[in-house]
């Protein structure tokens, strides 16, 4: 499976290369454009798998396009403006409610309970594991960037939390006093711990609709 990442980072698209018979599965509505060869499925994985999905806020259905006969394209994008990263995965990665746009068929989604530590984090008490071998495609609102923590401590807002890696563990917290909470327009921050790496958004869902709100139209008007 070969793939491209264009119009980064605001309007982010990604172009994957099937060979014939090669799948890659995807949310509903991801697809952009594609090849007249290219066959779609739609299935739920299991009832129990589907469920664990929605729980950690992904769709009840799952697509799966596939090249028929001869190798095809197919452009996927997230309904939302932002950025797509695009993982090697070897293993397990742990990602935000929301964030998966598509990935190899063979990798597997299921929802881990974050504990009751992650009980105020805006994203709430549950987070995507996933695991398995081949490309994995995550979206975000605004850029990606990544850190790595190396046996040390790394704070970030909760809303700006896309992925990270095995190997780090984190606790939620407010920041500063009731004061900073209330009034500094500073919530709830993650705190990191261990080694490993931490994927990051540019920008905040929340941010944005907090900014969005004074320029809605009134429910009276």
């Amino acid at each position: 499976m070969k793939y491209d990442i264009i119009h980064r980072p605001s309007f982010s698209l990604v172009e994957v290369e099937l060979d014939a018979g090669e799948r890659i599965k995807a949310e509903p509505g991801a697809m952009v454009s594609m090849s007249d060869n290219i066959q779609v499925e739609t299935e739920t994985g299991g009832v129990f798998k589907a469920l664990s999905r929605v729980v950690g806020g992904e769709s009840l259905f799952m697509n799966t396009f596939y090249a028929d006969g001869s190798p095809g394209t197919i452009e996927l994008a997230p309904p939302y403006t932002g950025d797509i990263e695009a993982f090697e995965l070897e293993g397990t990665l742990y990602a935000q409610s929301g964030a998966f746009l598509a990935s190899a068929a063979d990798i597997e989604i299921e929802t881990k309970f974050g504990g009751f530590k992650t009980f105020f984090a805006r994203e709430g008490l549950f987070l995507l594991r996933l695991t398995g071998y081949g490309p994995l495609f995550l979206s975000s609102f605004g850029g990606i960037y990544k850190r790595k923590v190396e046996n040390g401590k790394f704070i970030i807002d909760t809303g700006h939390i896309v992925a990270f890696t095995e190997g780090l563990d984190f606790n939620v917290r407010k920041i500063g006093g009731l004061k900073s909470t209330i009034f500094g327009g500073e919530g709830l921050v993650a705190e990191f711990n261990g080694n490993g790496t931490v994927y990051i958004q540019t920008r905040s869902v929340d941010s944005f609709i907090n900014w969005l709100r004074p320029y809605l139209p009134k429910g009276n008007d």
